[in-house]
């Protein structure tokens, strides 16, 4: 599973639209860095997957940047984190 991203997992139906909506809206809502259960037996520091995104970096950093921009900035970091 070392070499698979977040996005291979999502592919293989191991993470489910759902699973990626709340680990998005609890990111969102407490950015506190650290390990969090995305799925079952699936685990990512969001804030670090984060802060390895350079797009979404920017756009968090952006004032006024819209909700659903952010959202789907920290979705897309998420999915392209590599599983651990």
């Amino acid at each position: 599973m070392a070499d698979q991203t977040l996005g291979d997992l999502y592919k293989a139906k191991r993470l489910t639209d759902d699973d990626l909506t709340a680990a998005v809206a609890g990111y969102l809502a407490d950015p506190t860095p650290g390990q969090s259960e995305i799925a079952e037996g699936v685990r990512l520091d969001i804030g670090a997957a984060v802060l390895e995104s350079p797009y979404a970096t920017e756009i968090l950093a952006r004032e006024g940047a819209p909700e659903a921009q952010r959202r789907m900035a920290v979705r897309t970091a998420i999915l392209l984190a590599k599983a651990g």
